[in-house]
């Protein structure tokens, strides 16, 4: 079942939203300013979010940036009680992909939402269908993965990291980038944490730690997921 989050300072708003947008099929989850927001952006899956532009803390421009910036390409329907042209333009421009001003119909919003999953649709599959590389497949929904077939077990944060590296296989990601996108460092911390869970998903999926052919060491730049060749 897709799942929308709402993003509005008005409670009263927020609950006509997640009303209707449920009465049409849709789980919903909701937040109250800007900050957090980008926190459920950042640790749950959404289908679609519904962005209210003003908003306390952060603004709804300032949510849509960061998320694009920081590659979430979860489908944004801004809403706000501005009518100019200039701001809806400054809206699509920083990645939203629809915009409506308040008032609203409540039915308007919902068929909007379904109108952009329909566009969407390719992207939100590819992002929960399974990942294979080799004898390893990655379920991302359900959490799980399996090596030949067998069900490995993993931590979330192991999962994390594994998903995330398969999803960028090929790209040499560096510790640092690791670190802010599985474990949401915003500064340079330790990536000694980014070491030890590797050696713990090596141990998982490499039949020879020593001579990994999944996840590849680029010294001096960080780690890569390629496809083994044997």
């Amino acid at each position: 079942m897709p799942k929308v989050l709402v993003v509005d300072d008005e409670k009263s708003i927020v609950t006509l939203l997640t009303v209707n947008i449920e009465k049409a099929g849709f789980q919903t989850d909701t937040a109250y300013d800007g900050i957090e927001a980008i926190k459920k952006a950042e640790t749950n899956v959404y289908d679609l979010i519904v962005l209210d532009i003003m908003l306390p803390k952060m603004d709804g421009m300032e949510v849509c940036t960061y998320l694009r910036k920081n590659e979430h390409e979860t489908p944004i329907l801004m809403l706000t009680a501005k009518s100019e042209e200039g701001e809806k333009i400054q809206g699509l421009e920083l990645g939203a992909d629809d915009y409506m001003t308040k008032p609203f119909s409540p039915k308007e919003v919902v068929a909007r939402i379904k109108a952009i999953l329909r566009r969407t649709n390719r992207s939100i599959l590819d992002l929960h269908k399974p990942i294979t590389i080799h004898e390893l497949t990655i379920y991302p929904e359900l959490y799980k993965a399996t090596l030949a077939g067998e069900k490995l077990a993993f931590t979330r944060k192991e999962f994390e990291l594994l998903l995330y590296l398969a999803r960028n296989q090929g790209d040499i990601l560096a510790r640092d980038r690791l670190l802010k996108k599985v474990w949401d460092y915003d500064f340079v911390g330790d990536t000694r944490i980014v070491d030890v869970h590797v050696s713990r998903l090596r141990e998982k999926i490499e039949k020879d730690t020593k001579k990994p052919l999944y996840i590849k060491t680029i010294r001096g730049l960080g780690y890569k997921m390629e496809m083994p060749t044997l």
